[in-house]
């Protein structure tokens, strides 16, 4: 009797008018955030070992054999997307090139951070565990309620081309300090909007075997989310 008012139970629905199984769609999300757990584990994993053992980030930025990989190191996820939109659905390829995208972006986190005070990764990474769980229980709060997000798509991506714009004015015509914070504040309230619409995605609109796609779009949300603040603090703190 108590089951079946029990929201834990799996048997309401996560939002008005949904006619699939609540049962299976738990099952999909509790799968999705299971393997964005673990990316962000490896990530941490990853990160903390370039940071802490000095003599990689100094072969990354001291040599020109480094510099190459790095650049390998930066491209590798962008070339791993292609083979695995080809094999998203094939176990355990899927998972092997999750495994190599995950790793290479890693490294590139691990090396910014690299060059970032201890205080200000840390205040990072509590900034982004508080928003990313803050907006994650908002949108499944207004999902239940009946509110629907898709509509941010089309606005997210245009932002998502201003800010890639914004970036390459950056490199070829650096701008001080204030450019960098207002660069990090845009790029921060994006992709706080692509938690949002990510998450609202994986609630209403991600199919079963869509859960490589699915959780390569919320650990990205997370790891520029946190690339975002880091580089606000940096700023701020130099």
């Amino acid at each position: 009797m108590w089951g079946k008012d029990d929201v834990e139970s799996a048997r309401q629905p996560l939002y008005p008018m949904m006619l699939e199984s609540p049962e299976l769609r738990w099952s999909f999300i509790r799968k999705i955030y299971t393997i964005v757990s673990i990316q962000l584990l490896l990530t941490i994993a990853v990160a903390a070992l370039v940071v802490t053992v000095h003599p990689i980030s100094h072969f990354f930025t001291s040599t020109k054999v480094g510099l190459v990989v790095y650049i390998l190191l930066v491209i590798t996820p962008l070339i791993v997307l292609c083979p695995l939109h080809t094999y998203y659905q094939k176990h355990p390829v899927n998972y092997i090139l999750l495994g190599i995208f995950t790793v290479s972006l890693a490294f590139a986190v691990g090396l910014t951070c690299s060059f970032t005070s201890g205080k200000v990764i840390l205040e990072a990474v509590i900034l982004t565990a508080v928003v990313v769980v803050s907006l994650t229980l908002y949108t499944f709060w207004a999902a239940k309620r009946g509110h629907d997000f898709n509509f941010l798509g089309p606005f997210l991506f245009g932002a998502l081309v201003v800010l890639m714009l914004f970036g390459l004015i950056q490199i070829f015509f650096p701008m001080g300090k204030i450019s960098t914070m207002i660069y990090g504040c845009l790029a921060a309230i994006i992709f706080c909007g692509y938690i949002i619409y990510d998450t609202d995605n994986l609630i209403k609109r991600y199919t079963y075997d869509q859960y490589i796609w699915a959780a390569v779009a919320l650990y990205l949300d997370v790891i520029n989310l946190f690339l975002a603040l880091l580089n606000i603090l940096r700023a701020a703190d130099s």
